[in-house]
């Protein structure tokens, strides 16, 4: 097993990784241009109103938020506060958690709302682009101007991208990585071909143009509800930061100036356009049909290229919330923030993940919010509101993280101050958004919000109670037992899975099982702890005998890649122990199968806490309990996770020490005479 210095080592720069991360890390935020100057134009009363300081003064917006938001907080500070090269809010959060236990509340807020964010981007973002083939008049012709074809297409497509996440995100990042490049050296190139219409376009880069136009009522329509719309153009920020471990941050770094400057070209392109056609009747007659993304190209082969690479790119911007998902999941799991699950490592990199029942969770919600909203219209009414309260929360970890981590409180106050004002009006002014839809992100939000709350106050329970004793302490006991006839014979190994990765100590629970809730007999008695490492094909394990032949406490340590068969790699240390003379052969009289070794059968017993009348708990920690139990229940059994399923197991059900309530004495009568 290699050293801890030695754990989770950072994937250095390469031309192959870099391809990746234009493949996993930039599909959200790249495809921002098909949308955001739009969504400001016609929030602002559509092209009539675009007049020269309207436009620039937008553009200004634009640029702007992407250099501070993305560049400067995401980029060049959240970047550097990675726990072991993962990135993440709960990566934050890991970081800072021990300088005050207030700081779990804007973590879990923060995931859950960019879990809630990456369950409605796939659906806005595809159905966005299969709308788009309707400027294809061979096409328009096909779907026509109704929305059952446009869903269907757009379901079958988030259908097949989910089914493809078995692959793992290295072998869709080399996918994807192409047609990103392809993606982002057009946006360039159209755009810098029609920056020529107007170069005033160019004032852009005067944060003052920018400043005057949100403040200046005559120019602005929307008022500061136009960053609402200017803020969609940085939605993919807070992924970016928690793909870092998909990628390594040395790839983010070497491709993010080039994705940027491709992004700002696009945008001026779109305004210089837009100035030189605001006075077009028929682009004025389109109303809010009209799109200068689309528009501003000719008709025919160009058009249809640009809407076909618009349709791959917003898969590909899917693919970045999808890849970001199983992050932050992973990471909240490791924080006990969420319910263990089976994760899968499909590449021989760990940081590339793969979960099987998150991948269905959001399959099901992206289809859900496809059949709710049917249009991208609705769709993006609810668009961007759960991120800004992510990049809130976010800005709150930093900020300890600044402060306390890093010792750096000089800089720490005006990075609290500067960004918490900026991400606060984009959140006001998303909040225009709520009553059209934004309510569904914030309900999703919300559920994924409980999850983690029932969760983390079940864990703190169970918790408070925990206590690990020394095995030695009841080494007689359990020795008596084996030999007590009148108990049972239950098995030769009795076996229980245990968390404690301890040497010598187990936990209260297991000892109360095997001594008081039912005394069950054995030959020998085996608690396993199960550690993955950080290499992909480790195959080791330790054994403290503590210096007896019937009580064994095992570490197994496998890598991420290894499939974990718990019985199959028992089997082997148990037979190993016996050709060492440290257990007595386990012979059986009675088999169907030619006995070639001494190895027993196997018993494997799982211990499940329950809350009892008895527990001195409110009636909102014990609701708490019961809620944590049903969604561990759903979440699946450690007997699949560790290839138990035909293996002979049972559960154990023990009482929740969480206090006792006080017992009234009963005092003795005599019995009433007839």
């Amino acid at each position: 097993m290699s050293s801890e210095s030695n754990s989770h080592r950072a994937i250095p720069f390469s031309m192959g990784m870099v391809l990746v991360t234009m493949g996993v890390v930039y599909g959200d935020i790249g495809t921002s241009p098909m949308y955001t100057l739009r969504a400001i134009m016609h929030g602002n009363g559509g092209l009539p109103t675009m007049q020269p300081d309207v436009v620039i003064g937008a553009l200004s917006l634009l640029i702007w938020t992407m250099t501070l938001i993305t560049t400067v907080k995401y980029v060049l500070v959240a970047m550097k506060a990675d726990n072991h090269n993962e990135g993440g809010i709960f990566a934050l959060y890991s970081l800072v958690r021990k300088c005050g236990a207030w700081l779990v509340v804007p973590a879990m807020v923060g995931g859950a709302a960019l879990l809630a964010d990456g369950i409605l981007t796939p659906a806005v973002t595809v159905t966005t682009a299969i709308e788009g083939l309707r400027s294809i008049d061979l096409v328009h012709r096909i779907i026509g101007d109704g929305q059952g074809i446009v869903v269907l297409i757009t379901i079958s497509i988030i259908s097949a991208l989910f089914l493809a996440q078995r692959a793992g995100t290295s072998s869709i990042g080399r996918a994807f990585g192409p047609i990103m490049c392809l993606w982002f050296g057009y946006l360039g190139i159209v755009g810098l071909l029609h920056i020529g219409a107007d170069l005033n376009v160019l004032r852009a880069f005067n944060p003052i143009r920018g400043i005057t136009f949100l403040f200046d009522g005559n120019l602005n329509a929307a008022g500061i509800m136009v960053l609402g719309n200017v803020f969609l153009c940085t939605t993919g920020a807070e992924a970016l930061y928690s793909d870092m471990g998909h990628v390594g941050k040395a790839n983010v770094y070497a491709s993010w100036p080039i994705v940027k400057a491709c992004l700002i070209l696009n945008y001026l392109g779109q305004g210089a356009w837009i100035l030189s056609m605001r006075d077009n009747p028929e682009l004025i007659a389109m109303g809010a049909t009209m799109n200068p993304f689309f528009d501003m190209l000719p008709a025919g082969g160009m058009r249809i290229f640009a809407v076909v690479l618009s349709t791959l790119a917003a898969i590909i911007a899917s693919q970045a919330l999808i890849t970001g998902s199983f992050s932050i999941v992973s990471e909240a799991i490791s924080l006990d923030l969420m319910p263990h699950v089976k994760i899968e490592y499909p590449s021989e990199t760990k940081g590339q993940i793969y979960i099987p029942i998150i991948n269905r969770i959001l399959w099901i919600g992206c289809v859900g919010v496809v059949l709710f909203f049917r249009s991208s219209e609705r769709m993006e009414s609810a668009y961007g509101l759960a991120i800004t309260v992510t990049m809130l929360m976010t800005t709150v970890l930093l900020t300890i993280f600044l402060s306390q981590v890093r010792h750096r409180r000089a800089l720490a106050v005006p990075f609290a101050i500067f960004f918490g004002a900026i991400e606060s009006f984009f959140f006001f002014s998303s909040l225009t958004k709520f009553m059209h839809g934004g309510y569904v992100t914030v309900l999703l939000a919300l559920a994924i919000f409980l999850v983690m709350y029932i969760w983390h106050r079940g864990t703190q329970l169970e918790m408070s109670q925990r206590i690990n004793l020394p095995v030695v302490g009841y080494l007689g006991q359990i020795h008596e037992l084996t030999s007590y006839e009148e108990v049972p014979y239950l098995a030769d190994n009795l076996v229980f899975l245990t968390n404690d990765p301890s040497t010598s100590t187990l936990d209260r629970d297991i000892l109360y099982s095997i001594l008081d809730k039912r005394p069950k007999r054995a030959k020998a008695y085996w608690f396993l702890n199960v550690s993955v490492t950080d290499e992909p094909y480790t195959h080791e394990f330790w054994v403290n005998d503590f210096g007896t032949d019937f009580v064994f406490k095992v570490q197994l340590r496998l890598g991420f890649k290894v499939n974990q068969r718990v019985n199959e790699y028992l089997y082997q240390i148990v037979s190993a122990m016996v050709d060492q003379g440290r257990l007595p052969p386990q012979d059986h009289r009675f088999s169907i199968y030619e006995r070639t070794g001494h190895v027993g059968d196997f018993r494997f017993c799982l211990v499940r806490k329950v809350p009892t009348e008895a527990a001195d708990l409110s009636a909102m920690d014990l609701m708490v309990l019961h809620a944590k139990y049903r969604i561990r229940g759903f979440c699946g059994s450690p007997a699949h996770w560790y290839g138990l399923t035909n293996a002979s197991v049972m559960y154990e059900y023990v009482p929740l020490f969480v206090g006792n309530k006080k017992q009234h004495k009963l005092d003795y009568v005599e019995m009433p005479s007839k």
